[in-house]
Formats: C-alpha cells, sequence, structure tokens
C-alpha cells in the first residue's frame, strides 16, 4: 500500500514556528538576521498613498476649463491645508462678485487637468508598519517586504475562527473542556486575557467577553446562529453573515477561535490539556480562517522563553500528514463531523460509498468505542 497523507490541524506542546511579516506593498524593512524580537516589535514600515480627490473647478467658477487655469492660486506639486484657496474669478471690477473654490482637504497638489478644469489633490500618505507577532527571532529578511520570524514553542491550531491578531495572557474559565462557557464564567480579572472554554460559548458570554474586555475566547465549538447573531449586533450590520472565503478583518472587540467546529463540541482533551499547562503564558491569538484555496487556520501560538517551556514529544518517524495505524483524526463530514478518532484500519482497495463513488477509506475507532468507515478525503489529521 501506498503511503496514505492527508491535512490536518496542529496541537503540538513544543514545535519550531515560522510566520511571515510582509508588508502590503513594499516598504522598509527594519529588522536583520539573528534580531531577537517581541510581538510588538515593528520589523518593517511603509506607507499607502493618500486618497486622490477631484475637484470640479471650472464647474464650481463658472469658467470654462482653459479659463480655469489662469485663475488658479496653486501650482501642480503645492502642498494645501483643508480651507486654502484654490482659485477664484477676478470679479466686476476687479472686487465686486468674486466667486471662490476652497480646499476640502489636505493634501499635495497633483494635477490640473486642462480638459475638465478638475483639480486633483492627494491626500497625505498613510503610514502602515508590520509587527512581529510573536516573540522570536528573524530566520530571513525578505528585502523592502518583510522578515520570517522563528520560534520554538506551542501551537493549536483552530478549524474556524474571526477577529485579527491579539497578544494576551492565557486563562482557562472553564472546569472541563465539556462544559459550557457562560457569563457568569467572565470577571474583570479576565481583562486583556484570552479566555479558554469548553464545549461552546453561550451568547451571553459573547456580550459579557465585550463588556470585560476580553481579547479572545477560544472553545471547542459555537452555534453558528449565536456568533452571526452576535456579530450582527456588533457591527451594527443587520443579517450579517460569515464570509466563506476569509475572515479575521472583522472590527470586533475580541478574536475567537473554535477548536473543532460549529454546535456544542466537547473540546478535544489533549487541546484542553494543553491549554491548562499553558495558563498564564502570553500567546499571540490570530482568528483569521480561510476555507478554500491557500488555507489559513486559526491559532494561538505560545513562544518559549528561558523560563517557560514545555517538554518535545518524542518523534514517531512519522511524516507531518502522514495517516497510520493510531493516528488521531477529526472527522469534518456527516454523518460523524466534528468527532474525534483513532485509525485503525487503512485499506488499499477502493470502496464505493453513498455517492455510489469508489474513494480510499479508512478504518476508525470513536471516542465512545464504535467503529466506523469513512472516506479519507472526510478527515484532518491532529498534528503533535
Amino acid at each position: 500500500m501506498g503511503t496514505a497523507y492527508t491535512p490536518g490541524l496542529k496541537v503540538s506542546p513544543h514545535t519550531t514556528i515560522d510566520r511571515l511579516r510582509r508588508l502590503p506593498l513594499k516598504g522598509t524593512v527594519l529588522a536583520g538576521v539573528g534580531d531577537q524580537v517581541e510581538p510588538d516589535t515593528i520589523i518593517a514600515r511603509t506607507e499607502l498613498p493618500g486618497m486622490l480627490q477631484s475637484t470640479k473647478v471650472a464647474d464650481r467658477l463658472g469658467v470654462e476649463p482653459e479659463e480655469a487655469l489662469s485663475l488658479l492660486k496653486v501650482k501642480v506639486g503645492d502642498s494645501v491645508v483643508k480651507g486654502d484657496l484654490l482659485a477664484e474669478t477676478k470679479g466686476l471690477f476687479g472686487k465686486l462678485f468674486r466667486t471662490a473654490v476652497h480646499s476640502k482637504v489636505t493634501g499635495k497638489v497633483e494635477f490640473m487637468s486642462p480638459a475638465t478644469g478638475n483639480l486633483g489633490i492627494r491626500e497625505a500618505a498613510i503610514p502602515v508598519e508590520r509587527n512581529a507577532y510573536i516573540r522570536g527571532i528573524v530566520a530571513e529578511v525578505i528585502p523592502e517586504e518583510g522578515v520570517v520570524v522563528r520560534c520554538q514553542g506551542a501551537l493549536i491550531q483552530g478549524i474556524f475562527g474571526v477577529g485579527g491578531e491579539r497578544l494576551g495572557e492565557i486563562a482557562i474559565a472553564a472546569s472541563a473542556p465539556d462544559r459550557p462557557l457562560i457569563a457568569d464564567d467572565l470577571n474583570e480579572t479576565h481583562r486583556g486575557k484570552i479566555v479558554v472554554g469548553g464545549i461552546s460559548i453561550a451568547p451571553d458570554a459573547l456580550r459579557k467577553a465585550a463588556t470585560v474586555g476580553v481579547i479572545g475566547l477560544v472553545s471547542g465549538g459555537i452555534v453558528d446562529r449565536d456568533l452571526m447573531d452576535w456579530l450582527a449586533e456588533t457591527l451594527n450590520q443587520p443579517g450579517y453573515d460569515i464570509g466563506v472565503a476569509i475572515t479575521g478583518q472583522e472590527p470586533i472587540p475580541f478574536s475567537l477561535m473554535l477548536t473543532e467546529g460549529f454546535g456544542s463540541i466537547k473540546m478535544a482533551d489533549r487541546t484542553f490539556a494543553l491549554f491548562q499547562a499553558l495558563e498564564g503564558q502570553l500567546a499571540s491569538l490570530n482568528g483569521a480562517t480561510q476555507i478554500r484555496a491557500g488555507v489559513i487556520r486559526p491559532e494561538v501560538i505560545v513562544p518559549f522563553s528561558e523560563t517557560f517551556s514545555l517538554p518535545k514529544p518524542v518523534d514517531s518517524g512519522i511524516e507531518e500528514g502522514q495517516l497510520s495505524i493510531g493516528t488521531p483524526i477529526r472527522i469534518i463530514r456527516e454523518p460523524y463531523f466534528g468527532l474525534l478518532a483513532t485509525v485503525t484500519g487503512l485499506p488499499s482497495e477502493l470502496t464505493q460509498v453513498e455517492s455510489e463513488t469508489w474513494v480510499r477509506v479508512l478504518e476508525a475507532a470513536l471516542v465512545n468505542g464504535v467503529e466506523v468507515v469513512v472516506p479519507r478525503a472526510n478527515v484532518e489529521i491532529i498534528e503533535t
């Protein structure tokens, strides 16, 4: 039988983590290979061009475009401040009934069109900075674009998330992985923390988290309708729906990561145990998720330091993504969606499934001991 591979989520107490930190357009890289960086260290900087604002000078003065050029009080390249005089008619007898055009923005004059009589003013450039996101060492520099930051640490990937990058200490609010997170579990001690729940997050807990000042929530699952209702309420967008392409840009008070999926799904025991071992440690959380080409997983990263680390797992000799007997997996299609299992068999022959197609399958034991047969494409490895 050939080697079988499948994509998977990584839940590891000790691994090497590389994160590319790239600018949206070319700029200046401020860090060099070997530099020690903190999550908030600025490693690259650039500027986005400001908005170009067009003013209809000829129309507002009531003259032909060619004449408007002679009435300008500014020239291309001049800097102007909101309210500055841009153009003015000569008026009757040089003084009476003058018509003036003033700038509505602050910026620099970029063009004056003799064909239309419009004046273009480019607003000030918008500075953009990229931080390191995690504590680590700069392993590679990409000239004018960014760097790769590397660290040794714990990594927990989720199946879905919302919200962007956050930094805070991990706090466990649920007493067990099968216990829901409710509003009463949250208090002022959780301000600025990444709070870990269990099986689900109640709607009142979402609102309480925002009130308390939590910067991140992690749970096994959540009812999708509860999440969308909260997002619609928070963003003041009735009928808001979660994007199918990518998340992570939502302007919400905290980021959210689900480790198992939608619904009330118990967080895997090993994942919950790892969070317990990481409690009190500074972590980087990113809820960004992309479920199509170029998959992006939400994640929690805890870089190790001189004062804190976890034991390195024993090398099993199995390549990343390789299926074998004993591999822990999560089923990602119905009728066993979200359930955890262990591979017990990898038949080499093709098997016909309900859709009448012939596919490769695997045999697995669910956590309750039930043996199931599922297509290999319907599972993902829980990597260690």
